[in-house]
């Protein structure tokens, strides 16, 4: 079994803003694999819908706020036994322009305490990443608003193709590997 995780925040007054770009990229894959049957379990939305490369894949939405997303990942693997390395975690990141997307094997969190959350909780940074560029704050503007802003209208095309890219991206991991993957989609 391999676990594919979206970071961001639960609730609709979070829904479509720049550090829910992990959620979007699952709701994409949900789509294209046409996951139906969505549940509850250990803080998380989950849903178990796809075989690539000959095992299943359970897509999950932590429903805890982004600080504390290990907790309900590090529950998850620990229950259907998957280590890190099989996991892959989809983020917004600062350090890319709106639309970017990168893929990364292990380091560090970056700053970004939803990955520190998932590294505490599971014991390990061995587990991919996709992380998707929301750009920088501009002038004036705290992290923390800039994160829970919605994309303006000239940066809607950009995380849409991101969002798509990042998608494909994630399969490519599933199906082939990391090397493949960042071989295609990190230029």
């Amino acid at each position: 079994m391999k676990i594919v995780v979206g970071l961001g925040n639960p609730g609709q007054e979070y829904c479509a803003t720049r550090h829910n770009a992990g959620f979007m990229v699952i709701d994409e894959l949900a789509r294209r694999w046409e996951a139906q049957h969505w549940r509850r379990k250990f803080e998380a939305e989950i849903a178990e819908e796809r075989s690539i490369a000959g095992g299943p894949v359970l897509l999950v939405k932590p429903q805890t706020y982004m600080n504390l997303s290990g907790d309900a990942v590090g529950a998850l693997a620990k229950w259907y036994k998957v280590s890190a390395e099989n996991i892959t975690v989809i983020y917004d990141d600062m350090d890319l322009a709106v639309g970017r997307i990168r893929l990364r094997g292990k380091g560090s969190s970056g700053g970004h305490r939803g990955v520190e959350s998932l590294i505490s909780q599971l014991g390990a940074d061995c587990f991919n990443r996709v992380r998707v560029g929301i750009g920088r704050p501009p002038a004036g503007w705290t992290v923390n608003h800039y994160v829970l802003s919605r994309f303006d209208s000239e940066e809607q095309p950009l995380i849409k193709g991101a969002v798509e890219r990042s998608a494909e991206a994630v399969e490519c991991v599933i199906a082939h590997g990391l090397a493949k993957a960042m071989n295609s989609f990190s230029k």
